[in-house]
């Protein structure tokens, strides 16, 4: 057994490198990550926040304000507006990413239905990131556009069935 593998020696602040691969994995297969290369991507995971939600759960509630994108790791969410359940989202599925770019209030109720593991990655990170790495922020910023703008026409589509 080496010290880092002692319970008493070993840092109890790190994750394991094997979680950290894990959830860089997780993220380049959303479309936020097109593009990003996994070195990069990996950078970005220690400064993300991890927390494990129980069943009815509330992960944000709307009205709250945004700070930052969520993934769920593990387990299931639920995305909900005046009662009704608008998506359930399961490992790889992302929420909230509108708060990366304004500081707006959440639109929307998220609960956890299982026992979930969300990693937020929150505006402040992704600021440093830009400013550190302005090629890859751009790709990034490219990628959170394209995916506000589908998200603007599924609701116009939406919105324009209800008027028919």
């Amino acid at each position: 057994m080496t010290r880092d593998d002692h319970p008493v020696w070993a840092n109890l602040f790190r994750k394991p490198e094997e979680k950290n691969l894990s959830i860089a994995n997780l993220w380049l297969k959303t479309p936020l990550f097109d593009g990003i290369h996994l070195n990069q991507c990996l950078a970005m995971v220690p400064d993300m926040h991890i927390r494990n939600y129980s069943p009815a759960e509330p992960i944000f509630n709307m009205g709250e304000k945004g700070l930052g994108v969520a993934l769920v790791l593990t387990g299931q969410v639920e995305v909900q507006s005046d009662g009704k359940v608008l998506a359930t989202l399961n490992p790889g599925d992302f929420f909230g990413e509108v708060a990366l770019v304004v500081e707006e209030l959440r639109t929307a109720d998220v609960t956890a239905t299982k026992n979930s593991e969300i990693v937020f990655f929150l505006r402040p990170h992704l600021n440093e990131w830009i400013a550190k790495r302005p090629r890859t922020g751009a790709i990034f910023m490219t990628n959170l556009a394209r995916i506000l703008a589908r998200r603007l026409g599924q609701a116009n589509e939406i919105l324009g069935q209800r008027h028919e």
